[in-house]
């Protein structure tokens, strides 16, 4: 069931939550607040929440990137509270981001996701992102992760 988001740029006193909502989606492999902190001072106009209420149920976080080819942009990560997934939070929070940096004229998006996340790599490809290669052993615990990109010429998709 899709429900309303409001999107809104990450406050220093959202890092509380962002950190339960990391730990609850990553586990050990979670991002520690000092990792937050260095990334909101220096991708904070890309690093969103998405509320549903008075309640944040998920972030993404996005920086942007100086390249040969032009102005690009890597998303860092994005996690979705457990209680709240299934509800197009995520789905949101990307389509906020791509409005964003389309809007900043940036000429690709690059991120790598795990390879068995299959729900996550499903919602990339709908919006275009295209496969660029396999990361054996990416992951701490041994797992492949898989590099997307995104080229941002086109508009945002209807999907």
């Amino acid at each position: 069931m899709r429900t309303q988001h409001r999107i809104r740029r990450v406050g220093l006193e959202d890092l509380e939550r962002v950190l339960e909502i990391e730990k609850a989606s990553f586990g050990p492999e979670a991002y520690d607040r000092k990792l937050f902190a260095e990334y909101f001072h220096r991708c904070g106009h890309l690093f969103l929440l998405a509320e549903q209420g008075r309640y944040v149920s998920g972030y993404i976080l996005t920086c942007l990137r100086a390249s040969p080819r032009g102005l690009g942009a890597e998303l860092i990560s994005v996690a979705v509270d457990p209680a709240f997934r299934r509800a197009g939070t995520a789905t949101a929070l990307l389509e906020s981001t791509l409005r964003r940096l389309r809007k900043r004229g940036v000429t690709h998006l690059r991120l790598v996701v795990r390879w068995n996340n299959y729900s996550a790599r499903a919602l990339y490809e709908k919006y275009g992102f295209r496969r660029v290669r396999r990361l054996p052993r990416y992951y701490e615990d041994g797992e492949d992760g898989i590099a997307m990109k995104l080229a941002m010429h086109s508009r945002l998709r209807d999907v």
